[in-house]
């Protein structure tokens, strides 16, 4: 007769998670790391627009981790929500075309 083991998941931990206050430097720059978290939201929740965002990122962070920022920003499109709406709208043309 076979036991099994029972498989249990590892709990997973965030290694940078979000800060309490929403309106200081260090939500800004989570948030601005944060993948899923737009421009939009951000000037939504603290009223700071793209380009202080950027100004705060470039005085806070060092200039290599700025760069690997900026590049990363650059390259995801769901940072700024309206080319992510544009980018999904192509992406479902595409694929409905590719259906018919």
């Amino acid at each position: 007769m076979v036991t099994r083991k029972s498989f249990t998941r590892p709990v997973t931990k965030t290694s940078n998670p979000q800060p309490k206050n929403k309106k200081s430097k260090d939500w800004i720059i989570w948030a601005a790391w944060a993948d899923r978290v737009t421009f939009e939201d951000i000037k939504r929740e603290t009223g700071r627009t793209e380009s202080e965002v950027i100004k705060i990122m470039r005085s806070t962070l060092k200039p290599s981790s700025f760069r690997l920022w900026r590049k990363r920003v650059h390259t995801k499109s769901i940072k700024n929500l309206k080319k992510f709406r544009e980018d999904r709208k192509k992406l479902r043309d595409k694929s409905y075309k590719n259906y018919l």
